[in-house]
């Protein structure tokens, strides 16, 4: 399986994606929380450092940048320096801009988190500040969006919607939007908002909620893989949907079709510094992937990687594709000790080299297996950081005129006492 997800990432191309929702930008304060106040019972921040990143449906777009894909914004800014803010942000990453429209009556949506130090510890969010206005956008605003995005649908691979209910995916323009694209027959994904009206996202290929926005939505507690199931089941034959993703923070992703199969899609337990961007990373992953056409089910698995990825990081930030190939290079068991056919071999090669590992080669026939083999074995290995052994078939032992009766092992049990080699090796059979 590890070998399918690593050839998934390497053809992923270049695809177009346009992201439709709320944008958002994110204000950190960095500081030492050195003592309690004397003016209040409260925690006294010494503020060391400011820095500013796109949030909402502008930092979706902005990991699709950092995944390589080709990104294209629509959405809302206020008539107000923060809203300049976000289109310099977003020039400054690469992030196609062309349909996001300034409104005056509201201001630019923006969280403002303070993250404190405490005796030189890892920092920590202390507290967020959001200014926003969560009204629907103006039935003139509305018309004008639609009249200059509809036309343009047909030049994207993939359409995301993040909404996080500030205003811009109305009723009227998340309908317009997913039939088009249906019709069009582009992938339709859906980050919904915590709420319990997810008819608006009816006729949508997928949606992609977590657990408590999948019992809002559905009225099912989930804490099992069938309870996850069941809920994943409703949303589907309640929005008319292909398939969705329910995401289930450490447990991964329960994956269900709208026939009713399903698969728990697992992860691994990671150090979570902070979940801020997960589920955005896991949008942006999966919609890269249903871009390229890739299988459903693998790139769940892909957006569990991207997503575990993200929460062992302070804030929002973006992944690349040589970060992903690299955690499934270094952590899958399934690589370890494998036995590769030639085909496996190519990619695992070329995703080595694209992380910047070395790759260290030997071959032998390893019939009878000694002390010399073992350290010579231990020396190459300790060369690079892939080890590559090349077994020499049965055929081609009898060519090295090793006698009419070598091998004794048959190459399948060379290649299966070649595992022993250490972690991290992989061999092949060499005509």
């Amino acid at each position: 399986m590890s070998y399918q997800l690593i050839n998934l990432v390497q053809r992923l191309e270049n695809p177009h994606i346009l992201v439709l929702g709320d944008l958002i930008l994110d204000r950190y304060i960095w500081g030492d929380a050195e003592r309690v106040s004397q003016e209040a019972p409260v925690i006294l921040l010494r503020q060391d450092k400011q820095e500013i990143r796109l949030g909402g449906a502008s930092n979706v777009a902005n990991m699709l940048v950092g995944l390589d894909a080709r990104a294209t914004l629509a959405g809302v800014v206020g008539f107000d320096q923060d809203g300049v803010c976000v289109r310099q942000e977003l020039e400054r990453v690469g992030v196609d801009h062309e349909f996001v429209l300034t409104d005056a009556s509201r201001p630019t949506t923006v969280k403002e988190r303070f993250i404190g130090r405490a005796q030189q510890r890892h920092p920590h969010q202390m507290l967020r500040v959001d200014r926003e206005v969560r009204t629907p956008l103006s039935a003139q605003l509305e018309a004008e969006f639609l009249e200059r995005l509809l036309p343009q649908l047909g030049k994207f691979d993939a359409i995301l919607i993040s909404d996080y209910a500030k205003g811009v995916c109305t009723p009227t323009i998340l309908s317009s939007v997913i039939q088009a694209g249906k019709s069009a027959g582009i992938p339709v994904l859906v980050d919904p908002y915590p709420g319990e009206d997810y008819i608006r996202y009816r006729g949508a290929t997928a949606v992609t909620p977590n657990r408590l926005e999948t019992k809002r939505a559905t009225g099912i507690e989930i804490k099992t893989a069938n309870q996850a199931f069941e809920a994943g089941r409703k949303l589907c034959e309640m929005l008319d949907l292909e398939f969705a993703y329910v995401t289930l923070d450490s447990d991964g992703i329960a994956f269900v079709r709208n026939d009713g199969s399903a698969e728990m899609l697992p992860t691994r337990k990671r150090e979570v510094y902070d979940i801020t961007g997960a589920g955005d990373m896991v949008l942006a992953m999966i919609g890269v992937g249903l871009a390229a056409g890739c299988d459903p089910v693998d790139v769940g698995r892909v957006a569990n990687i991207a997503g575990g990825l993200e929460v062992e990081q302070i804030g929002v930030v973006t992944l690349s594709r040589e970060e992903i190939l690299n955690d499934l290079l270094t952590n899958s068991r399934e690589i370890v000790d494998k036995v590769s056919r030639r085909d496996e071999l190519v990619h695992q090669v070329a995703a080595r080299k694209r992380v910047g590992q070395k790759v260290v080669f030997t071959n032998g026939c390893f019939d009878l297996l000694h002390i010399g083999h073992v350290t010579y074995l231990q020396q190459a290995a300790r060369e690079g950081d892939c080890l590559i052994v090349a077994i020499n078939s049965d055929d081609s032992v009898r060519r090295l005129n090793k006698g009419p009766d070598r091998p004794i092992f048959a190459e399948q049990d060379r290649g299966r006492d070649a595992r022993c080699f250490g972690s991290g090796r992989l061999c092949r059979r060499l005509r």
